[in-house]
């Protein structure tokens, strides 16, 4: 570790701001294609669950379709602190684990699937129209989590993940691709999250 990493690790744990419990962290397929990809996510997880977080979601936008199950044997595998829950479209189960992955599994998917079990229980009378809350749609997305900092590499864009969830999460976009991601670059994001003030949609 160098000198400005162990500098950045120091205002971290000396600020008086809390750490972020739960991180979200969007890239894309064509991310994991570059070589040592999974090392760093492998480091990223570390990283993450040495500085505070409970949980970590990640999500993969994908593109070709067909690349899915290869992502989701190598995230089975992914060298991780902590349990893996991998999902990909073909999956309605909720992530459960330290670590939740969404591989092309968009929020709008997600969210139409959670109305879709909100509808079949009020047809099957386990639930009045009038007894739905917010409470009733979060327990039936897939990925029930709320981030607290959303970290997104390469770009100034958000995909399709976390809709419902992620509304009053606070956004970290770097310019830095996954490739060239390090330990100092999640460091700036954690400071710059401590520098923030929340406001929760005030």
């Amino acid at each position: 570790m160098g000198l400005y990493d162990r500098y950045l690790a120091g205002r971290i744990r000396l600020a008086s701001q809390e750490l972020p419990e739960t991180i979200a962290l969007v890239i894309t397929e064509r991310d994991l294609l570059e070589q040592g990809a999974y090392d760093t996510m492998s480091a990223f997880l570390r990283w993450a669950f040495k500085f505070g977080a409970d949980r970590v979601v990640v999500y993969v936008s994908v593109l070709d379709e067909e690349v899915v199950p290869t992502l989701v044997r190598e995230f089975e595998q992914v060298d991780s602190p902590k349990t893996v829950a991998v999902r990909s479209p073909a999956d309605e189960l909720p992530a459960d684990a330290p670590v939740q992955v969404g591989i092309g599994l968009g929020g709008k998917h997600e969210f139409v699937n959670a109305v879709r079990k909100i509808a079949e229980d009020v047809e099957s009378e386990t639930i009045e129209p009038g007894e739905i809350t917010e409470a009733e749609i979060e327990d039936r997305l897939i990925f029930p989590t709320t981030p607290d900092l959303v970290i997104k590499t390469g770009a100034e864009r958000l995909s399709d993940f976390m809709i419902w969830q992620s509304v009053y999460a606070e956004l970290y976009f770097t310019d830095v691709n996954w490739r060239n991601f390090r330990r100092r670059d999640y460091l700036r994001a954690l400071r710059e999250y401590q520098e923030r003030k929340r406001r929760f949609g005030k």
